[in-house]
């Protein structure tokens, strides 16, 4: 018995989106020779990050606090200790973007804190990644169709769909203005995500007509 013929074809789909969600990493840090000092300092700080972190709840999705750290400053030479550094990470995650600027200012504003970000980036369970990987599965039917036409042919019967992966690609882009007896103000410019889905297909075909 011979087996049927077969095609085995490869379907992408790729769509710039909006982003859904924005993360930046605050981090406190406080020293001080005195060990219970600089614990105190860095919770006093850490407090008041987190009182104006809550002032914008509306548009904060979540928080999350990474390891906190506190470790000894030694002499060059020798384990005498000569002060204490601690410091605490929390990762924001923003929705409403039109506050973006303005909390991260803020919290750049306080004492002995760093900001990093935004990273923008599309939700895990987002809906424009589940009708990306739709289109690639419709391209790749598209072109099992078209090969086995090609050949005089008509696909069959589908026997393997398998999925090749796909990424999204976060980018970011800021742009800021100062001007003179003013508060700063930032102004950030969210960049559209590309989302791509490749999906690896096999069709069985009727007999080729190759005359």
């Amino acid at each position: 018995m011979v087996d049927s013929p077969v095609v085995t074809v490869h379907g992408e789909a790729s769509r710039e989106v909006p982003p859904e969600i924005a993360r930046f990493a605050v981090t406190v840090q406080a020293r001080d020779k005195d060990r219970q000092a600089a614990l105190a300092r860095l919770a006093e700080r850490a407090a008041a990050v987190r009182v104006l972190i809550e002032e914008y709840a509306d548009a904060v999705e979540r928080r999350e606090t990474g390891a906190l750290q506190v470790r000894p400053e030694l002499k060059r030479s020798g384990e005498r200790v000569v002060a204490y550094n601690g410091r605490v990470t929390t990762t924001v995650t923003v929705t409403d973007f039109t506050v973006l600027g303005e909390l991260m200012l803020r919290l750049a504003d306080q004492d002995q804190v760093e900001i990093s970000g935004p990273w923008w980036s599309l939700r895990p369970e987002s809906r424009a990644a589940v009708e990306v990987r739709q289109a690639a599965v419709r391209d790749a039917i598209e072109r099992g169709r078209e090969y086995a036409g090609a050949l005089g042919a008509r696909v069959t019967a589908l026997l393997e769909l398998a999925d090749e992966g796909g990424a999204d690609q976060p980018l970011m882009m800021a742009r800021a203005g100062f001007s003179m007896g003013e508060a700063p103000e930032l102004e950030l410019d969210p960049q559209p995500q590309t989302v791509r889905a490749a999906v690896r297909a096999r069709f069985a075909i009727s007999e080729p007509d190759l005359g």
